[in-house]
């Protein structure tokens, strides 16, 4: 890794970003796997850090919070046979976003259990300074997380959706289910109506999928190393903060929120990630 070039660690990082897989990467630039894979991860690693550095004193009047799955090495059930599960198994994304800017504050990898969820509610509280709305769907654990973490200072809601699979009806092998109701709860302070709503970061738990090939279903780019996932992940978020441009807002997320005030360029996000 520390022999390529600049250009060559911008088509590397350039081609991940975009949804190729490690290997289509490897036969396009002629650069072998394990290195791709260590510059992703020292990349990767960076974008965690420079995110967690740059995420701070936020102002986000409108949060929506989801859980992206994936798994590491085996799915679920079959790393529910093994001895000792390890890092194996499901894994989820927690990410929460910015319903006006776009702009992804934080995320965390792990599992999809109240402690994972208390980690991630406590980083999104250490990163805002106002009283936002915070909508989720209807995971259980997020109240009790968002009421230890904010108390009375935010106004949270959740939507419960019921699909026509939770009645074992309406639904194909591969076709997603299809929805018969959507009701909303408000449990904590006074949360607007017309804004209760994960439409947004569901939206772009899609052009994670379609630009992190890890999350891709139905095929064998799957991470094989919870490390891997962690970096492809932070990855993916520093690029969609500060390098890619968003088709409604016409800039970055991270320039929308005030968190940068020029578009970024690949190189700048190596450069940076690097630095920290």
């Amino acid at each position: 890794m520390n022999t390529l070039d600049i250009k060559e660690r911008c088509r590397v990082i350039g081609a991940l970003v975009e949804g190729n897989s490690v290997r289509s990467v490897e036969r396009m630039t002629g650069i072998h796997r394990d290195t791709i894979i260590r510059l992703m991860l020292r990349v990767g690693e960076g974008c965690s850090r420079l995110m967690d550095e740059k995420m701070r004193g936020l102002t986000c009047e409108r949060l929506q919070l989801d859980e992206l799955w994936a798994f590491v090495g085996m799915k679920q059930k079959r790393a529910a046979q093994l001895p000792e599960r390890g890092e194996f198994g499901d894994a989820y994304t927690f990410v929460a976003l910015d319903a006006d800017t776009k702009l992804v504050p934080c995320f965390h990898v792990g599992r999809r259990t109240a402690a994972d969820t208390a980690i991630f509610i406590n980083d999104l509280r250490d990163r805002v300074i106002n009283r936002p709305q915070i909508t989720t769907d209807a995971f259980i654990p997020y109240y009790d997380a968002i009421m230890a973490a904010f108390g009375n200072r935010c106004d949270y809601a959740q939507i419960v959706k019921v699909f026509a699979s939770d009645l074992n009806v309406g639904r194909g092998r591969y076709s997603p289910p299809k929805m018969i109701r959507s009701e909303t709860e408000e449990l904590i302070g006074l949360p607007d109506e017309r804004h209760i709503s994960t439409s947004f970061v569901e939206r772009q738990n899609l052009s994670v999928r379609m630009e992190c090939r890890r999350f891709t279903r139905l095929t064998n780019a799957f991470s094989k190393k919870l490390a891997n996932l962690k970096a492809s992940v932070a990855l993916h978020y520093g690029h969609y903060n500060f390098v890619r441009v968003h088709r409604t807002l016409r800039m970055t997320p991270a320039m929308a929120a005030g968190v940068a005030d020029h578009l970024w360029t690949v190189q700048e996000l190596i450069e940076n990630a690097n630095s920290n």
